[in-house]
């Protein structure tokens, strides 16, 4: 199970735990899709399928703020958000369920919104 959202009428996947982020970043994602989760903080992992994938700034800003608030920052923290093709992924051996590396990501600065009835 994961969580949905809708972002420009596209479908964006999260994981509400670590269970679910795992599934959604090692099973559901294919290595097209592009990963989104807030750096050095847990959090939920975002996934967009590839044909959904809008590289524009305003696309790519919602959905860091989904990221964003759907972390353990709190709200009015600026925090990075990182971004990178599935591919780019890796989970070491015996690394704890939702646990990711990887050595190449884009980054976005936002500011964690009090809720998301303006995204």
């Amino acid at each position: 199970n994961y969580g949905t959202m809708n972002i420009n009428s596209k479908t964006i996947y999260f994981g509400r735990n670590n269970k679910e982020n795992d599934y959604l970043t090692f099973k559901f994602a294919r290595k097209d899709d592009v990963w989104f989760h807030v750096k050095d903080i847990p959090g939920s992992h975002f996934i967009v399928k590839k044909e959904d994938f809008e590289n524009n700034n305003e696309f790519i800003e919602k959905t860091a703020l989904c990221a964003a608030f759907y972390s353990k920052a709190f709200a009015g923290d600026k925090v990075v958000v990182e971004y990178t093709e599935k591919k780019n992924l890796n989970k070491p051996n015996g690394a704890p369920l939702g646990f990711v590396t990887y050595n190449t990501a884009k980054t976005i600065i936002v500011e964690v919104p009090k809720n998301l009835e303006k995204i």
